[in-house]
């Protein structure tokens, strides 16, 4: 499950600094943001489910 949020926080990452790059995709930057926002959210609330 780590490895999956990881690999997942890696593309959205990607994605994000490809969109800030590449002129005329700030959607793309900004669809980036979110996800990695919501897949960092997500995991640490799936590991704090584990440990309590």
């Amino acid at each position: 499950m780590v490895y999956l949020i990881l690999v997942l926080l890696a593309i959205w990452l990607v994605l994000t600094i490809l969109g800030v790059v590449v002129k005329g995709l700030v959607w793309l930057a900004v669809l980036g943001a979110i996800l990695f926002v919501a897949t960092a959210v997500w995991g640490w609330i799936q590991n704090r489910q584990r440990v309590g």
